[in-house]
């Protein structure tokens, strides 16, 4: 990790543990090498581990600075699932359960968060995890499906109280408008700090239209 990718975190999640900046190191390194196998992103973003996924992923910490139960949907390559686990280790109480469906992605996620008791992987379909897991706080979800699919994906929890943090690109306004012929909700959109054109949309007390 170089000098500016550490202030870049710092900017983003605020202070961080020499402790945490070393798993966080740890992790890229595995991703590295699980990526050559199993293609847990395409060679062409590698270049851009840090800003393209780290530091996006890192910033939800400041919008949720006091919630400790959170679930991340279609976990993937650990973003944000796994970052979310290393930098809230140690708020007390803190827990994340990460869904993916793949199995060699789960497996990837497993060893990622070995030593992590706060984080469990769940190697099913979202609809399955909904007996699963529950209560949480906070629901993420990045790069896995438009809005309005999101929404249902999403809805037990998000009817039942928790809110939504979900990356969306330059077509979220699209996003929003299509899924609001479906569902009702209170939003908030936050811009990314990190992709000028992105925003992190804040979602809560969803309901059926």
């Amino acid at each position: 990790m170089s000098d500016d990718h550490l202030a870049a975190l710092e900017d983003i999640a605020g202070d961080v543990s020499r402790e945490t900046i070393g798993q966080l190191k740890q992790f890229e390194q595995q991703f590295r090498r699980w990526s050559a196998r199993i293609n847990l992103a395409a060679p062409s973003q590698l270049g851009q581990l840090w800003e393209r996924h780290i530091l996006d992923s890192a910033q939800l910490v400041r919008f949720a600075p006091e919630t400790v139960r959170w679930l991340d949907l279609g976990s993937g390559g650990g973003f944000p699932g796994v970052v979310l686990a290393i930098l809230l280790s140690d708020r007390p109480a803190f827990h994340i359960d990460l869904v993916e469906s793949n199995r060699k992605k789960a497996a990837f996620l497993k060893t990622a968060l070995s030593r992590h008791d706060c984080a469990t992987v769940h190697p099913i379909r979202i609809e399955q995890a909904y007996a699963l897991v529950e209560a949480p706080e906070i629901v993420t979800a990045r790069a896995l499906a438009p809005l309005p699919d999101l929404l249902g994906l999403a809805s037990p929890w998000l009817i039942a109280g928790a809110c939504g943090l979900f990356h969306k690109g330059r077509d979220y306004a699209s996003e929003i408008e299509e899924a609001g012929d479906a569902w009702r909700f209170d939003l908030i959109e936050h811009r990314s700090m990190v992709d000028g054109e992105g925003r992190i949309l804040e979602i809560r007390n969803l309901g059926i239209r």
